[in-house]
């Protein structure tokens, strides 16, 4: 299987000529090659990680393709087909295994409502959290797609996820609300914390791609 990083929030996976996105948001450019799109995942409903842009151009080049996600997503883009996972859910989609985590995303402020968020598990290999710092229990992660930077994010707090995580390798994601000089910064501290396990931290640039 085949990760490549895009801007922001925003995955792509290919596998035996099949490819599954997700979190295609605001902050990511225009997908392409979308042909062979057997699903999509979008962990919440905030527009950093999906738009009916990015939901209209999939559709387009790959019609019928299904869309998972948790409830607020499916009331947030009325008139699409979402089918709803919460954590524990489990499902297949073509070349890949689906398993959901987490539940609820990260305390933005007091005065900003709570809302539903879903990590996803990508062939027991690949652990994307969306925006929380849920930990997928009973999991040993091959790869964590780990956050950088948001606004509910603390680098403390994104250390310890990682630590907690324990993953053989770790590379960064949520990543452009940081400056270069800054994320570049939040990198280190995440390879420290990558390395303490034995595992490698990897600097991904949008376009780059690790095959796992």
């Amino acid at each position: 299987m085949r990760v490549t990083k895009n801007e922001h929030a925003s995955l792509r996976l290919d596998q035996n000529g099949e490819t599954l996105l997700i979190d295609p948001g605001s902050f990511t450019t225009p997908l392409i090659d979308l042909t062979d799109v057997v699903g999509l995942v979008i962990t919440h409903e905030h527009p950093d990680h999906w738009t009916p842009e990015h939901l209209d151009r999939i559709l387009r080049a790959a019609p019928g393709t299904p869309i998972y996600a948790p409830a607020g997503v499916a009331r947030a883009a009325e008139g699409y087909d979402v089918t709803v996972v919460s954590p524990g859910d489990s499902v297949t989609v073509g070349s890949f295994t689906l398993r959901f985590f987490g539940g609820v995303h990260e305390v933005i402020h007091s005065s900003i409502p709570v809302i539903e968020n879903v990590g996803v598990l990508v062939n027991d290999t690949l652990y994307y959290p969306g925006d929380s710092y849920a930990v997928p229990e009973g999991v040993e992660v091959d790869t964590l797609a780990a956050p950088l930077g948001a606004p509910w994010l603390r680098i403390g707090d994104a250390i310890d996820y990682v630590l907690a995580v324990h993953p053989r390798r770790a590379f960064g994601t949520h990543d452009m609300t940081l400056s270069v000089i800054g994320k570049g910064m939040h990198r280190q501290r995440l390879k420290w914390a990558t390395e303490q396990g034995g595992g490698e931290f990897l600097e991904l640039e949008p376009g780059d791609t690790l095959d796992l």
